[in-house]
């Protein structure tokens, strides 16, 4: 719609509302790219430890063509920081685990063509008795030909794992030698918000939990059911903070919010004779009220391709493969022993590893250690998830806790034999380590939750070493 100046005021009010949504041929979409503050999401910067280094060098080197443009707020950046760890351990556990991943889906392919050709064996023999077809089937599909065929193939797919160790990101413990962070960090340079006073944090999240979200009002109500009000609202948190922004920067009149996040507390769902989803209205006229300023919403792939488009950078195909694939495949969260002992999980996912497995909520009652009973609750939600006890819910991660190993060596000098554990009820006692944690647990928990801890123990340590064990 055009001439908006000249409206009736009733179109001119709702105007956010009767517009058609946003193209990438809207006449002044270039100005939020020449001319306007640019707010990338958190989604945005954790991508760039997905990329290939040379996607990263490029959309590095895209983004230095608005980098006076560029505006991190506080929670933006908390949230990288915070969450940057948990993208590299899930990355590295992946290239990691690759070459285990392949050789079970091979075993398991081989394992399906022998029953395919048992199944064709006895429907020849009990239809039409022929034995000479059936016959010919083991020589045709022997087991010998079934390995000869994956070896060629195991290879071929074990050479290409391989080669994705050099795509592997190290980084120390303290952080050291994570050249994104450095790069991300002399991308923005000062032009990073403070953090807000916590009264001003306790206001917004006060507000977010007792009116907007109880209202549907975006952003960020689809968060409302995360473990507390604080970690729900995070969204709200960062528009908050970015409207501030804009109502401090009178010479800025437009502002690009780029973001991988398109759920319904964003993106209004199509309908209402709209073919598909468009930002909420209610978000440009909440901005344009309060600061005078327009609002623009991309996703990273259409925000590097309008920079190519107006400020000519050159980003190849590839990149914006990369960026896309990104965009719809995030990295899966990783909860290591490192996090989870620092890391309260999620009072619904608790509840449903305890019922999963059986257990009361009493069992944790009995363990003094913090650390210790952490580390227990994000075993559980690991290994019941693991073992199918039950359905892994929307964004669970990825638990790398475990309580026992079996190795001739002693993992850690806190582990403890096997022979402590009770007999009759730990069959590995004589060729495991157990966590200490996981020690405290059995011997202070009931005889029956001790036998349920120890059999969930035993049957993720049974899976665990036939994945370690050679290909038969």
């Amino acid at each position: 719609m055009t001439g908006l100046e000249g409206e009736l005021p009733l179109i001119k009010q709702y105007r956010d509302w009767i517009q058609k949504s946003p193209s990438e041929n809207d006449p002044d979409r270039d100005r939020f790219f020449t001319d306007g503050v640019v707010v990338l999401d958190t989604n945005v910067l954790l991508s760039l430890y997905e990329y290939t280094p040379t996607a990263r060098q490029q959309v590095l080197d895209a983004l230095q063509n608005v980098q006076s443009q560029l505006w991190l707020p506080h929670q933006v950046g908390l949230e990288f920081v915070q969450n940057r760890h948990r993208v590299i351990t899930g990355r590295k556990k992946a290239l990691e685990e690759g070459r285990r991943i392949l050789q079970n889906k091979l075993r398991d392919a081989k394992t399906a063509v022998k029953e395919a050709r048992s199944h064709t064996q006895r429907m020849l023999m009990k239809y039409a008795q022929d034995v000479q077809a059936s016959n010919e089937l083991d020589t045709q599909i022997s087991n010998q030909a079934i390995e000869e065929l994956f070896s060629d193939w195991s290879t071929a797919l074990g050479n290409q794992i391989s080669k994705l160790s050099d795509y592997d990101i190290t980084i120390s413990p303290g952080g050291e030698g994570d050249d994104v962070l450095s790069q991300v960090a002399a991308l923005f340079g000062d032009q990073i918000s403070d953090p807000p006073h916590p009264e001003k944090t306790r206001q917004r999240v006060e507000e977010a939990s007792r009116y907007r979200f109880p209202n549907l009002i975006p952003p960020g109500f689809m968060d409302s059911g995360k473990d507390t009000a604080l970690a729900s609202s995070g969204d709200f948190l960062l528009w908050e903070e970015t409207i501030a922004h804009m109502a401090a920067s009178t010479e800025r009149s437009h502002l690009l919010f780029v973001s991988n996040d398109t759920k319904e507390d964003w993106y209004q769902p199509k309908g209402e004779g709209r073919d598909s989803a468009r930002p909420w209205p209610a978000l440009a006229n909440e901005l344009r009220l309060r600061t005078g300023a327009e609002l623009r919403m991309e996703t990273p792939g259409d925000f590097f391709r309008g920079i190519n488009r107006f400020l000519h950078v050159e980003i190849t195909e590839a990149t914006y493969a990369e960026i896309d694939r990104a965009a719809v495949n995030p990295v899966e969260a990783v909860i290591t022993e490192q996090d989870a002992v620092s890391t309260q999980p999620p009072s619904g996912l608790v509840a449903a590893a305890l019922d999963a497995a059986g257990l009361e909520e009493s069992l944790l009652s009995d363990m003094d250690d913090a650390a210790h009973r952490l580390l227990l609750l994000w075993w559980l939600i690991g290994a019941t998830a693991q073992l199918k006890r039950r359905p892994c819910l929307d964004d669970e991660p990825d638990v790398l806790v475990v309580p026992a190993t079996r190795s001739t060596a002693q993992p850690d000098p806190s582990w403890v034999p096997g022979i402590r554990l009770h007999l009759g009820e730990w069959p590995y006692r004589s060729s495991s380590w157990i966590a200490p944690w996981f020690a405290q647990a059995v011997n202070n928990a009931s005889r029956r939750d001790r036998k349920v801890l120890q059999t969930l123990a035993a049957q993720q340590l049974a899976i665990e070493t036939t994945d370690r064990m050679p290909d038969q």
